[in-house]
């Protein structure tokens, strides 16, 4: 359920502002547009949020500026402490230990939101997930996902060997090794728990999934 990644956040933790930001070459492409791809989600959301994968509280800090009350969802204990020491003086945030698929269920879920995480569960996991969020949302509620997908397997493939002919060693075993999905199986698992959705690249690696619940 994608703990099995959490060792590689325990030690990212302090230096993952600096990646986001485009310091980090290999990983250039794969955080290119990332304030316009957390403005972007925050500003698809409504009402109350249910954030999985808070991180440092990039994208919690959008959300809480357009007035929402975010229930933020992180299984790092390093990003925790960040993510605290970034939003000791704002309101309306809470920050719990949790999962994609085990988490505190908050009282009112609105729209559900995660940038940048969703690929650390496997397909049948994000199937599992996204039968599990179809229940906590009324009609009209969203789930708004920010990640790394590819068009096609052919795609995805495609994207190993480019990373390993620019001698990108590091984001080559990523793309290898994370579960990263296509579009068209995102599209059936949305559509079979009575979503309506839409997709739009932010760069070459990166899609922003707009679900609503019919």
């Amino acid at each position: 359920m994608g703990r099995e990644f959490l060792d590689i956040f325990e030690s990212w933790a302090e230096s993952y502002d600096n990646s986001v930001s485009g310091k980090d070459e290999q990983y250039r492409e794969v955080f290119r547009n990332y304030e316009a791809i957390l403005e972007e989600v925050a500003v698809l959301s409504h009402g109350d949020v249910l954030e999985f994968g808070a991180g440092t509280g990039n994208l919690t800090e959008k959300l809480l500026e357009k007035g929402h009350k975010v229930t933020a969802i992180e299984p790092s204990k390093a990003m925790k402490k960040l993510f605290q020491k970034k939003m000791m003086a704002k309101s309306n945030v809470t920050i719990m230990d949790g999962d994609f698929l085990e988490f505190p269920v908050p009282n009112k879920v609105d729209t559900i939101v995660s940038t940048y995480a969703f690929h650390h569960l496997t397909d049948e996991e994000k199937a599992k997930a996204i039968s599990i969020y179809r229940e906590l949302l009324k009609t009209g509620g969203k789930v708004v996902f920010a990640d790394t997908m590819f068009p096609s397997k052919a795609d995805h493939k495609q994207a190993i060997e480019k990373a390993k002919a620019a001698h990108y060693d590091d984001l080559a075993h990523d793309l290898q090794t994370e579960y990263y999905t296509t579009i068209p199986y995102l599209q059936n698992i949305m559509t079979a728990n009575d979503f309506q959705v839409k997709f739009k690249q932010w760069n070459d690696f990166v899609w922003i999934m707009e679900a609503v619940k019919q």
